[in-house]
């Protein structure tokens, strides 16, 4: 099976007509400047263009060549634009005209006064200013302790350096609402959950921002009633944004959230930038980062460290997620460095019922985590993941490098479909070096619906003397070149065999092109 993983820079019409001529075969990968393709490391195409290797090639490997070039071709015809990745079209966030401070509200910044009635004041203040280019609510220094409040189209919320927002541990003052329809239920208990500390509902052009200003969810008491399963209703979040367009989170701190730290779903256009996220390693189920039915997401220049995952992609759960029908896709993660205590660094799953794809991570560093990248799934899920590439990829202190499980997770109900199976096709895992890994991969496909078109190169990763084992496959199939150790047979198919060529492309706006 051939690997080939191609990156598209955004290409024009006019790049059509170079594709079309031998000249794009030539073996300079700074030739790619006059046809705009950008060369990965598999020099494929500079053995094709030498003389001599075109008397040898088989007549199944000029096709692949000719079908490869093909689809480049009407992927642009097709796209007819210059179509980015979510993090190379920065949203431009222009100074509101208005803006006042939380003190003027009568809030007292001092850690035990409640501010959540001048928080809400205030930004029914501001809400006047949404036809006059917005406004900002200035948070100056201080500790300043609120129950959960809602925010404003057109909205910045601010947050000076020394800024503390204090999430409240008296549970009264988080408002009960209903379960997301893509879930049915609580996350974690039937029935309603806990509102996030900060929200938006159906907004467009909203900023949470500062001077490395800090929100605090101080989630050490829920934490407590979680683990004692004291709770009626599942946990907060510190941040959610449902239904919602233009969303920038940024220059920010957030530490110890009850929950979830960051939760776009049903979100387009949601850019997180330059925030540190941290929770205690024994925090139980404390997640970093998490777009949910949403498109359009970028996550760039950020540090996460947490209890279990670092930035974990779903998109609903079981028969609500199947209903719902809104996928995540189209997200661009780069640059980022993440820890995950007993979960994963990067997870895709379980809750993945609507559907995960067109997801490009790329220049990541993972470590001292239980797993590195896990796709996660089970019977009943439906739903996909495809159409994944993880490159550039850095692994330190890592137990398990890669995993894909078919047997992840519960089911909120017994009314699942057990016969509703999820497809996990087109993943691609490349440049990746790790140092101090114990499991290379375990990769456990369903029976019923096999996981396919696995695709591993240049990967070099060092295990350490306590491996039981280097890889563990079953029901999977993909291709691999240039990997070490030597994954399992199931992923050990390389292109030396043309006739079960798989080519997987990616165009400027993240989207796979496979053939």
């Amino acid at each position: 099976m051939l690997c080939v993983i191609q990156q598209l820079m955004p290409v024009h019409h006019h790049t059509v007509r170079a594709i079309r001529q031998p000249l794009l075969l030539g073996c300079s990968a700074s030739s790619s400047s006059s046809s705009s393709l950008s060369f990965s490391a598999l020099h494929f195409y500079c053995f094709l263009a030498t003389p001599a290797a075109e008397r040898e090639l088989s007549l199944m490997k000029m096709l692949v060549v000719l079908l490869l070039l093909l689809a480049v071709s009407n992927a642009v015809e097709i796209d007819g634009e210059d179509d980015e990745k979510p993090c190379d079209n920065k949203l431009t966030l222009e100074p509101r005209p208005h803006s006042v401070s939380i003190l003027e509200f009568g809030a007292v910044g001092d850690g035990k006064t409640l501010n959540t009635l001048a928080f809400q004041n205030a930004i029914f203040y501001l809400k006047s200013f949404a036809d006059k280019g917005g406004a900002q609510l200035y948070v100056p220094p201080g500790r300043w302790l609120t129950g959960s409040f809602n925010l404003t189209s057109h909205l910045t919320l601010f947050l000076e350096k020394d800024a503390v927002i204090l999430g409240s541990q008296d549970p009264s003052h988080w408002e009960i609402v209903e379960p997301l329809p893509s879930y049915g239920r609580g996350i974690e208990l039937p029935g309603r959950r806990y509102r996030s500390l900060i929200n938006g509902y159906m907004l467009h052009d909203v900023v949470i921002t500062g001077d490395n200003g800090t929100i605090n969810g101080q989630g050490s008491v829920w934490w407590d009633w979680f683990s004692s399963q004291s709770l009626n209703y599942s946990r907060p979040h510190l941040v959610e944004f449902v239904m919602s367009k233009y969303v920038v989170v940024s220059n920010l701190t957030f530490v110890n959230a009850p929950a979830y730290n960051i939760h776009p779903v049903y979100c387009s256009n949601v850019h997180v930038l330059n925030i540190s996220v941290s929770a205690p390693p024994d925090s139980p189920h404390t997640v970093g980062i998490v777009p949910d039915s949403s498109d359009t997401v970028c996550i760039e220049d950020c540090i996460i460290g947490m209890g279990y995952d670092a930035i974990a992609l779903k998109s609903g759960w079981d028969e609500y997620g199947i209903a719902y029908g809104r996928p995540t896709t189209n997200v661009h993660i780069r640059h980022v460095t993440l820890q995950s205590a007993t979960g994963s660094s990067l997870a895709l799953g379980s809750e993945m019922s609507g559907g995960i794809s067109n997801v490009h991570v790329e220049q990541v560093r993972l470590h001292n985590s239980i797993s590195g990248i896990q796709f996660r799934t089970t019977k009943g899920r439906g739903g996909y993941i495809k159409d994944i590439i993880i490159s550039d990829v850095e692994v330190e202190n890592i137990y398990m490098a890669f995993g894909a499980s078919g047997q992840f997770g519960s089911h909120p109900d017994d009314k699942y479909d057990p016969n509703a199976l999820p497809v996990l096709d087109h993943i691609t895992l490349q440049d990746v070096v790790g140092t101090n890994i114990t499991i290379a991969g375990c990769f456990t496909g369903i029976e019923e619906s096999p996981f396919t078109s696995f695709c591993l190169s240049n990967i070099s990763l060092s295990l350490n003397s306590a491996s039981p084992t280097t890889w563990d496959c079953s029901y999977v199939s993909g291709s691999s070149e240039s990997v070490f150790p030597e994954p399992c047979s199931d992923l050990n198919t390389s292109y030396s065999n043309p006739s079960s060529a798989h080519i997987s492309l990616l165009t400027g706006n993240g989207k796979a092109v496979v053939l």
